[in-house]
């Protein structure tokens, strides 16, 4: 089945729904490693959580 032919979207048919653990954002998330953060507040605090940027 298809978005259409039931009407709701696919986090909604299977319960997962996360949001940035900082400020509440449902897009762009860093789910891996179960970081759950959105992309921004990702970038904001990776240097202290030990990431570092090659490029």
């Amino acid at each position: 089945m298809s978005e259409s032919e039931t009407g709701e979207h696919a986090s909604q048919r299977t319960g997962d729904q996360h949001e940035c653990q900082r400020c509440a954002r449902k897009q762009g998330l860093v789910g891996k490693y179960d970081i759950w953060l959105c992309r921004q507040c990702f970038r904001e605090i990776a240097p202290k959580m030990g990431f570092k940027k090659y490029r």
